[in-house]
């Protein structure tokens, strides 16, 4: 897909995200909007994985530990051919549904349960050293929150990550230093982050996170360092929308009927200038 075409799926997939949270009044609407961009690059432009294949030992494996923006993987893998569409609008958030506030196995497309945060590096370590172990050449991902960093977890799976060389590890986090209740450092100060895991001996780049053409370049840079890699991907929450853009408040936040008109209007007009390029 070229620069253009994901650009306007970036947009397609917020829109699409912002319906589905509105409707159904539930949703961690920041959080989805700040890693858009991120998901776009890897499921359009990065990930060796469809839905006939994802269970492959070759495929490339995805693992969001940051599950509570779960809405926009779930109209990702929707739009992917994973999941139905209508069935994803029509039972979201409903009893007995499997597309509920975090991910589950349930889904197809989503290999591991995720939700209670600072697990989702361990998993990763996990799937890694046994594709290691047996010679594979499937490449992991593992998404993370900035706020996630301070769970211990995280550190000792990084500590493990490098002890074992998993130069087929790739962390991603969204570094839009928000939580749900404020900044990520006026709650436990984290940064700067490409220090403390290269001191971990992980090889550490930053890149603008909400551009998904460097995210492409800098996800499929091959990884010659014998160190497993973290990408800091400096995002905006909310991105896109600007009444929830850069708010601790909108990290669980529902738009109102006003704020959901606006916000539609915005990115009918995104995509119009994006179709007018």
């Amino acid at each position: 897909m070229d620069s253009l075409s994901l650009k306007k799926k970036a947009v397609q997939l917020r829109k699409r995200t912002w319906q589905l949270i509105y409707r159904h009044h539930n949703g961690h609407t920041g959080s989805d909007l700040s890693c858009t961009d991120i998901l776009v690059a890897l499921y359009y432009g990065v990930l060796n994985q469809t839905p006939d294949t994802f269970e492959d030992k070759n495929s490339d494996t995805y693992i969001q530990s940051k599950g509570h923006a779960v809405e926009i993987w779930y109209e990702i893998l929707a739009d992917k051919g994973y999941i139905d569409q209508e069935d994803l609008d029509r039972r979201y958030s409903t009893f007995n549904s499997p597309y509920i506030g975090h991910p589950t196995t349930d889904v197809k497309g989503m290999e591991f349960h995720t939700g209670s945060l600072g697990h989702g590096l361990g998993l990763g370590v996990g799937v890694a050293l046994a594709a290691k172990m047996d010679h594979l050449k499937k490449r992991t991902f593992v998404l993370m929150g900035d706020g996630e960093q301070a769970e211990g977890s995280v550190w000792e799976a990084a500590m493990a990550a490098s002890n074992y060389s998993l130069d087929n590890l790739t962390a991603i986090i969204d570094h839009n230093d928000l939580q749900i209740t404020g900044t990520t450092d006026s709650v436990m100060r984290s940064n700067p982050l490409s220090n403390k895991y290269e001191a971990f001996g992980w090889d550490a780049i930053e890149v603008n996170g909400n551009n998904i053409d460097a995210l492409v370049d800098v996800l499929n840079k091959p990884n010659n360092t014998g160190k497993p890699r973290v990408i800091i991907a400096n995002t905006v929450k909310g991105k896109g929308i600007t009444v929830a853009e850069n708010r601790a408040d909108w990290h669980h936040k529902i738009p109102t009927k006003e704020e959901y008109q606006e916000g539609l209007q915005e990115l009918d007009t995104q995509l119009e200038g994006l179709n007018n390029d």
